[in-house]
């Protein structure tokens, strides 16, 4: 547990695990497997103790959607405190459906269509973060149609090198397809700073997810910063507009195996900087952070079989459940809900008809039988908002605890659900 970081909602007491107040066998009896279950407790431990460390920092906490967008869990965090961070116009739409006002809403993201565009400026939402010359251009074109002067930021690549266990979730080095690359920073600026119907607030960066150290991090912010400076040296308009830095998320989580959570504390010191370099308020974006250490995958094993010298535990969750160990070789801890000493190591697999579809190898286990329950934990986050219909199986339920009751947030989809989308009798037409 990374420090800084309180202990998750997942406990023993001796016995079978529960969440806070409620046995997960009874949510599984209740609900049914494959199941997601989140910790309202958690999530709100993980916002506190992130706002804990930024005590006098003028700054918002914009939780980034995209690692659980479940109308329960925005419900928690909205009424914690945290503002939102979208990055599509979906995300926008579920935003405004959990209660979120449109002035805590910052909107994100490297391809956003015009129509996407045009739903955030008509919402008034706090800034929309532009990525490249070409958006905005677009952005000043659609405020200008709607009679409006929109506040945008620039999200700035800063050009770092970033320690992180995947070159899939590094954003920030040069030649990602994400931001405006720093040496052309300063003329998109210049060029916001005259079109009438936009206005340039802030600088905006995110450098990586699960990053490892925060040298980089700091790096980065110590670019942003410089540009800031020279914006208002050069470009005088900007000396009082330009009031926010966004820093984006990024900090780690301990998914086990190993590897470190987050340095709340060192990531404190790193904000105040940022802070004391250029007087903004800060805006950060944490997603993982806030979400992952606070859901399970729920599962029940099928079958045990062997093979080739191998134990395999089959259960009844797949890769179009969590995707994250086939997309990323990405580890979660996996154990059973009731207690018992490790005495057989297996490889815990899924009913999906692809050889990628695992949840680890190797792993020791108590002598689980079908029927038996086990959960992945820190599953919280990129779990069911990644997940698919793939083999035509009916995406999961999901399960919000809080203390000692539970509720389905989201109900475990049906066969006719997997059709609902589709004509089975189309109109043809001609073109």
């Amino acid at each position: 547990m990374g420090q800084g970081l309180l202990t998750d909602g997942f406990t023993r007491a001796g016995g079978p695990l529960a969440c806070e107040g409620v046995p997960l066998a009874a949510i599984a009896d209740a609900v049914g497997t494959p199941a997601y279950v989140y910790s309202a407790g958690t999530v709100r431990a993980r916002l506190a103790a992130l706002e804990a460390v930024l005590a006098g920092v003028p700054h918002r906490v914009h939780y980034a959607l995209k690692a659980n967008g479940t109308h329960g869990v925005l419900q928690v965090l909205r009424a914690a405190g945290a503002g939102a961070d979208v990055v599509s116009g979906g995300e926008l739409y579920r935003a405004r459906r959990a209660g979120f006002a449109p002035s805590d809403i910052v909107f994100d993201g490297p391809g956003k269509s015009a129509d996407e565009l045009r739903e955030a400026i008509r919402a008034g939402v706090r800034v929309i973060n532009l990525e490249s010359q070409g958006e905005a251009e677009l952005v000043a074109a659609l405020a200008a149609d709607e009679g409006r002067v929109v506040p945008v930021g620039l999200r700035v690549n800063p050009e770092v090198t970033v320690e992180n266990f995947h070159a899939y979730i590094s954003t920030g080095e040069a030649g990602d397809k994400f931001g405006i690359p720093l040496d052309d920073a300063f003329g998109v600026a210049a060029w916001v700073a005259g079109r009438p119907s936009l206005r340039l607030v802030g600088l905006h960066m995110h450098v990586g997810s699960q990053l490892d150290t925060l040298g980089a991090f700091d790096e980065a912010v110590a670019k942003l910063a410089a540009l800031l400076a020279r914006l208002r040296a050069e470009l005088p308009a900007t000396a009082a507009t330009l009031t926010l830095l966004d820093l984006g998320g990024g900090l780690p989580v301990a998914y086990g195996d190993g590897d470190r959570g987050a340095d709340l504390e060192a990531y404190g010191e790193v904000v105040r900087r940022a802070h004391a370099r250029t007087g903004c308020e800060i805006l950060l974006e944490p997603g993982r952070l806030l979400v992952a250490e606070a859901g399970v995958l729920l599962t029940r094993v099928r079958y045990r079989k062997r093979s080739g010298g191998r134990d395999y535990v089959i259960v009844d969750a797949g890769m179009n459940d969590l995707i994250r160990p086939p997309l990323y070789d990405a580890f979660h801890a996996i154990e059973a809900v009731a207690p018992g000493e490790a005495a057989l190591v297996a490889s815990v697999v899924g009913p999906v008809c692809e050889s990628g579809d695992f949840f680890g190898h190797g792993r020791p286990l108590p002598p689980v039988a079908p029927g038996d329950l086990i959960v992945l934990r820190t599953a919280g986050a990129y779990g069911s908002v990644m997940s698919s219909n793939y083999n035509a199986r009916p995406r999961a339920a999901e399960v919000l605890v809080d203390g000692d009751r539970y509720a389905v947030v989201r109900r475990r989809e049906s066969y006719e659900d997997l059709m609902r989308l589709e004509n089975e009798s189309p109109t043809w037409r001609s073109a």
